[in-house]
């Protein structure tokens, strides 16, 4: 995993603008109906050489496929896993329940977006297992080429797969007898694509969003030793699934929500970062940009990394079309820099994806390139601040 040796290096969360012609495609196979597959194949090629195109343009040194291959950061795996059927609806989000007239406009709004939902997910209703490795292998090596065709594109690519907990928080347990029991299946099945992604000489970017929004979903009437006690057991499971990976080739990548709401019912970081250093990850991924959790940099002072793992600070709000100006940029990284004690173990990034469910995104892709070259240009005056070579 790189760090910032001789300059802060730039990366982002994994999802990003995915092309309009491309998301109706997703939506059409989302709803069921019938798809050309060849067109969906060129659509999403075309997409991945677009998106690394605007990364390198944009000065993203870390980057990605933009997830431009799959529907949505999590609902993609039930097309390469068994035992996923039917649909439920998710549990409701504690903050929006406090706020009728926000619910029902986001409602609203929801109902006017073509968008592949979330938040009517399948179940479980088999036994879960990787099926169909021939889309991984794909998009592994449709990736493989797109960077070949660039020699240099980034410093270390990457690629993102799903926490075996927000799989098991979000498509719904109809078929084990315990939590347990669907956890180490789920766990099991992607544990497939993390070690492909690795050998593949990618870095692994694990998406946890459960770690810390299942707070104020699952759990948002329960005690918070019982959401606590969930995250313990997603913490074993990844351990688990990574256990033949190096450390130092996985990020872990947690968040509260990647919706624009009130958020004040999400559980602070001070709570679970504890738990999180538990995983045998060379780093994290935690957003430091929105307005709920610009001050929680400070809990890395408090609950120091460990001496080998950075920390990859969200410091573009990716719900917003403010195009952060460099200069706040550089402040917030300098703070991060000052709360983890080293300015080589911290990379700008943005807060969470710009697209993480094919439609959802609530920026322009042209504002997405913007926000991306403001975070590069406050990652440069940063890195003069602090005394590295950039």
């Amino acid at each position: 995993m790189q760090w910032s040796r001789e300059r802060i290096l730039t990366t982002h969360t994994g999802s990003l603008p995915r092309p309009p012609a491309l998301v109706r495609l997703y939506i059409e196979r989302a709803r069921g109906n019938p798809v050309d597959t060849a067109e969906l194949d060129r659509q999403g090629k075309a997409a991945l050489n677009h998106i690394v195109e605007q990364q390198i343009a944009s000065g993203v040194d870390v980057g990605n496929n933009g997830e431009q291959q799959r529907e949505a950061f999590f609902l993609y795996v039930r097309h390469r896993m068994s035992g996923f059927g039917g649909s439920w609806q998710r549990w409701p989000r504690g903050d929006v329940e406090r706020y009728p007239l926000l619910k029902r406009q986001m409602a609203e709004m929801l109902g006017a977006r073509q968008a592949v939902g979330n938040y009517q997910p399948p179940c479980a209703v088999g036994e879960v297992r990787y099926i169909d490795e021939g889309p991984l292998k794909a998009e592994i090596a449709d990736f493989q080429a797109a960077l070949n065709a660039r020699p240099g594109a980034f410093v270390e690519p990457f690629m993102t797969a799903p926490s075996p907990g927000i799989i098991a928080a979000a498509m719904k347990n109809e078929y084990y007898d315990t939590e347990e029991a669907y956890l180490a299946a789920v766990a099991a099945a992607v544990q497939v694509e993390y070690e492909a992604i690795v050998k593949a000489g990618f870095l692994l970017q694990l998406d946890c969003p459960d770690l810390a929004l299942e707070r104020h979903l699952t759990y948002n009437d329960r005690p918070l030793a019982d959401f606590l006690g969930f995250v313990e057991r997603v913490v074993a499971a990844i351990n688990t699934a990574i256990v033949n990976v190096p450390r130092d080739r996985v990020r872990l990548h947690v968040c509260w929500g990647n919706y624009e709401g009130p958020h004040d019912k999400d559980v602070p970081l001070a709570d679970i970062l504890p738990i999180l250093e538990k995983a045998k990850v060379g780093g994290f991924v935690l957003p430091f940009a929105n307005p709920r959790h610009q001050h929680e940099y400070r809990v890395l002072a408090q609950y120091p990394l460990a001496d080998d793992q950075i920390i990859a600070a969200g410091v573009i709000d990716d719900l917003t079309s403010f195009v952060e100006h460099p200069e706040v940029v550089a402040d917030r990284l300098e703070r991060v820099a000052q709360a983890v004690g080293d300015p080589h173990r911290v990379l700008a990034a943005t807060d969470c994806g710009f697209d993480t469910s094919a439609g959802m995104g609530r920026v322009t892709e042209d504002v997405v390139w913007a926000k991306l070259a403001a975070m590069a240009e406050g990652a440069r005056i940063a890195s003069r601040r602090l005394g590295l070579a950039g």
